[in-house]
């Protein structure tokens, strides 16, 4: 097989899995069912793609491969996962065009940007590392999709109620509170995003603790400066919520930080050295 094979069935597949996400942008609104099946449709035309793109599928060397783009790629699709998944109990709307746009964007940049061959690794923990640190993506971009959507909430709710009144302060302790404008009540839609940081801080402590203990020689580079910054505002904000009961505007300030943070960990260092310095990088 000659590695002309690679970039043709990776071109292939995500033309589809683009097209399907534009089929699914460009639905109306109201057609609820039809953009929940085109995205479904592109959903797996998208994993496609990232698993012909990671696994070198129809190279003519074997080895894993890995990148920034491939890595914003899964996150993305983690958390257009999240949303097929909530979606079939949750009236979520509002973010539907978005995530379609976000999903066709993550499939095209990875489509410019392939993976790197990584033919081997330094430790046999590295691969559930690897694993476990893009979960941990996912899981806080997850707490970024509904963080931004209890922002929305608080500011469409801010012209309704007295000027005086937000989300935060609307809240009464026995979570009476009303439903936002898309539809989600809104504490419901707090405590989902706290649950997806709490997963998320809980899966990406294991990974830095294994790449800690199986890294040989452990390195403060880039990478492992950025992560530990993302965990610790994450522990922080979770610290706050249980002891000073953060809510609105306040807490989403710290997840869009901690995201940031942690973006700028793997994909941000990974896309400078690999891109901008056009030179490779050891992960």
């Amino acid at each position: 097989m000659t590695d002309l094979a690679y970039p043709t069935l990776l071109s292939g597949v995500s033309a589809m899995a683009l097209l399907a996400y534009a089929v699914a942008a460009l639905i109306p609104g109201g057609a609820v069912g039809a953009f929940r099946a085109s995205l479904i449709v592109a959903w797996v035309l998208h994993a496609m793609a990232t698993i012909v793109d990671v696994s070198g599928m129809g190279s003519a060397v074997s080895g894993a491969r890995f990148g920034f783009a491939p890595a914003l790629s899964v996150t993305l699709w983690l958390v257009i996962t999240v949303y097929v998944a909530e979606s079939r109990f949750l009236p979520i709307r509002g973010v539907r065009r978005t995530l379609a746009l976000l999903g066709a964007f993550a499939v095209l940049l990875a489509l410019l940007f392939p993976g790197e061959l990584r033919p081997h690794v330094g430790s046999r923990w590295a691969p559930i590392h690897w694993v476990l640190g893009i979960a941990s993506y996912g899981l806080f971009g997850a707490a970024v999709l509904h963080a931004a959507m209890l922002d929305r909430a608080d500011r469409q709710m801010r012209q309704t109620l007295p000027a005086s009144k937000s989300l935060a302060d609307s809240a009464s302790p026995r979570g009476n509170v009303p439903s936002s404008p898309m539809g989600l009540p809104l504490m419901r839609l707090e405590r989902l995003t706290f649950r997806f940081v709490s997963a998320g801080f809980v899966v990406l402590s294991v990974a830095i603790f294994l790449g800690w203990l199986f890294s040989d020689p452990w390195r403060w580079d880039h990478k492992a400066v950025f992560s530990t910054l993302g965990w610790l505002v994450y522990a922080g904000l979770l610290t706050g919520r249980r002891r000073f009961g953060w809510r609105g505007r306040q807490a989403t300030r710290w997840v869009y930080t901690g995201a940031v943070l942690l973006l700028l960990a793997y994909v941000g260092s990974r896309f400078v050295h690999d891109v901008l310095l056009n030179r490779s990088m050891g992960s």
